[in-house]
């Protein structure tokens, strides 16, 4: 007899003015790491802020390649970081932010796919989950209370 499985997701909207200000300045790290990305190619440059439980605020951008799919995504080059150089932290927020081309008006992003696997092992390897944050291109905050609200079927679903 089969059975269905259904879990329920949901993310939070936040005007500017309705975040915490620690909570403001990671977005904005995100949204200035953004404008140094190295994205000669697609021209969509991310940038990703993480506070660790160190009180360590670590940013990072998007690293592309000509040889497509080399280049590695902002939010796992911060968070690859964050555990070559503070093993021991947990990472806390993650804060997401994108552009496109010169433009300095935000897109609205939310992490790739191979971006929420790799946030999946982070909050496994950790044991808890790590809150997301993603600039919208009118300005608002998304927020992601942990990863199983983007993926909910994540691939430790899978493995019980």
């Amino acid at each position: 007899m089969s059975k269905k499985i259904e879990k329920t997701v949901s993310l939070e909207s936040f005007e500017w003015n309705e975040l915490d200000e620690n909570i403001q300045d990671l977005v904005e790290q995100a949204r200035l790491s953004a404008l140094k990305a190295y994205a000669p190619y697609s021209k969509f440059h991310v940038g990703a802020a993480l506070l660790l439980d160190n009180g360590k605020l670590l940013s990072a951008n998007n690293q592309e390649n000509a040889s497509f799919p080399v280049g590695n995504c902002a939010e796992r080059v911060v968070l690859g970081f964050a555990h070559a150089n503070h093993p021991e932290a947990k990472p806390l927020k993650l804060a997401i932010a994108a552009r496109k081309g010169d433009e300095k008006k935000p897109v609205s992003v939310t992490p790739c796919g191979f971006c929420r696997q790799t946030i999946t092992e982070y909050e496994q390897r950790y044991g808890q989950p790590i809150e997301i944050f993603m600039l919208a291109a009118d300005g608002s905050v998304l927020k992601a209370a942990g990863i199983d609200e983007l993926l909910p079927f994540g691939f430790k679903d899978l493995n019980g």
